[in-house]
């Protein structure tokens, strides 16, 4: 594990090479001022006009012209071929959550590998978002305020049991795993849904409207969101 390169008091937005509306970057810079990039991430970032604090990753996807255009200082390599940008980037970064643009949508695989690295990196509140969706790593109790009829689904990455109040399909007593049950298309049936699970490995997938909720839940009620805060 290395150590962080990029710390802030302040949320953090990371973007990967996937496509990003400049919509998006909008929604998520106004939560998460800082940027950073994972690798061809980079030239993303500048195509949409934003300059990331730092690049991070095996830069096997980052253009010369991004290069150039960032400079040797905003550029920080990680050669190792064991893990994905997306690993690379999270780990390198300390922040009391971050947002994941431009890592779902363009490949299955990248996809797939994205939602594995929330279970191992479950120690930090990231939450990525892609077109219509909000996804992160389930705490061990967590309490979700949301409207009655918004879709809430669990996708367990490993063998996980739990409990839930506030669900039309309660999951008490059943066992998810990716090979047997799952959890999609569940349904919001009062204001307030609780989960707890009894290991890691589930993934809680909301509407993207509902951001404030995921963050309200997982920072605390202290947390506010920005004002006028588009996702709402």
């Amino acid at each position: 594990m290395n150590p962080p390169i990029v710390q802030s008091f302040d949320g953090v937005t990371l973007v990967g090479g996937a496509p990003v509306s400049r919509a998006a970057f909008r929604l998520a810079l106004s939560y998460a001022p800082q940027l950073v990039a994972a690798d061809g991430g980079a030239d993303r970032a500048l195509a949409a006009g934003h300059i990331p604090k730092a690049v991070i990753g095996d830069f096997d996807s980052i253009s010369d012209a991004a290069r150039a255009a960032l400079g040797p200082n905003r550029l920080f390599p990680i050669a190792e071929q064991a893990t994905t940008d997306f690993d690379k980037v999270l780990r390198s970064v300390s922040a009391p959550f971050t947002l994941a643009l431009g890592f779902t949508g363009a490949r299955i695989d990248h996809g797939l590998a994205v939602f594995n690295t929330l279970v191992r990196h479950a120690d930090r509140r990231c939450l990525v978002l892609g077109p219509r969706d909000v996804v992160f790593h389930c705490p061990p109790q967590i309490s979700l305020r949301l409207l009655p009829g918004d879709r809430l689904s669990l996708f367990p990455m490993a063998r996980v049991t739990g409990r839930s109040t506030g669900l039309d399909w309660p999951i008490d007593g059943l066992t998810l795993a990716p090979d047997g049950m799952i959890g999609t298309s569940n349904r919001v049936s009062a204001r307030e849904v609780r989960l707890e699970v009894d290991s890691p490995g589930l993934l809680v997938i909301l509407p993207r409207a509902r951001l404030d909720a995921a963050l309200r839940s997982l920072l605390g009620e202290g947390w506010q969101p920005p004002p006028a805060s588009p996702s709402r």
